[in-house]
């Protein structure tokens, strides 16, 4: 049997994740337009700086800075080759922080699926009012 598009993207996903350089959570995000992955990010740092794994982790108010998160890294991925977010679906290992869903938000994401939800109850009810969809795969799809 075939896996839905939904546990589809989502394996790519978790395999994106391992790329992550910051051992505090490894985290993917897929970028998917019309059933094409155009882009993809994982927890890294700016290219061409020391990632934590190199480094250490550089905490401010318990939160790693040195890395840019998974969802910011996919959007500028899509941005740096000129291809447009707008109507594209994410796919994450993990609920956008709040800072993350207002980027996507901003990209012209309409659709949100995660793997696990992490932190920031935000999300729900401003995607609500936004009319992105949030679809927790851990429940199933």
């Amino acid at each position: 049997m075939r896996k839905s598009w939904d546990a589809y993207f989502m394996d790519i996903a978790r395999e994106v994740a391992s790329r992550a350089t910051c051992d505090r959570k490894h985290v993917g995000c897929v970028l998917v337009k019309d059933k094409y992955l155009i882009a993809t990010g994982y927890n890294g740092s700016v290219a061409g700086l020391a990632h934590c794994d190199e480094a250490g982790h550089m905490m401010v108010n318990g939160h790693c800075e040195r890395t840019s998160h998974a969802e910011a890294n996919a959007i500028v991925q899509a941005a740096k080759h000129g291809v447009s977010t707008d109507g594209c679906t994410a796919y994450i290992t993990a609920s956008p922080c709040w800072a993350c869903f207002k980027l996507l938000a901003s990209a012209g994401i309409r659709r949100i699926v995660f793997g696990e939800f992490y932190r920031d109850e935000r999300i729900f009810e401003a995607a609500e009012v936004l009319h992105i969809e949030l679809v927790d795969a851990s429940k199933g799809s």
